[in-house]
């Protein structure tokens, strides 16, 4: 069993964001290791979404193209599907939730990706800690 102590956003250089006939929209994306749980995607309405795949990864996907900028902020569901070159990983639906702003808080390790620690209850609970021993000076 994997521990993440982190969550993990990565930036996606290339996705197509298509509409259907209906106004539907699907982004397509690079596939991932691992089912998606509970995804959510966020639009600031200006140039940047992040999908929330699932409690250790985002995704980021920047440079929304204007024009489509209105119909994402409008979605309230998009499909998600995830790439593996040419062939499809894997879809599933996504709630949208617009958002004034999109916070990047961690560290960048690289271009693409930045770490964002999780509190000590979080780090606790991964771990699954069932018993604590404190020790030293009481403050």
């Amino acid at each position: 069993m994997e521990n993440q102590y982190y969550t993990l956003m990565e930036k996606q250089d290339f996705f197509e964001i298509i509409e259907n006939k209906y106004g539907e929209l699907a982004i397509f994306i690079d596939a991932r290791d691992g089912a998606p749980q509970e995804p959510l995607l966020e639009f600031d309405g200006k140039k940047t979404a992040l999908l929330k795949r699932d409690e250790r990864r985002a995704i980021i996907l920047d440079n929304v193209d204007s024009e489509t900028k209105g119909v994402l902020a409008e979605a309230e569901f998009v499909m998600i599907v995830e790439m593996k070159a040419d062939m499809v990983e894997r879809v599933y639906g996504v709630p949208v939730e617009n958002v004034e702003e999109i916070e990047f808080k961690g560290r960048r390790t690289r271009a693409d990706e930045l770490f964002k620690a999780k509190s000590k209850d979080e780090v606790l609970k991964s771990f699954g800690a069932v018993k604590i021993w404190t020790g030293g000076v009481a403050k």
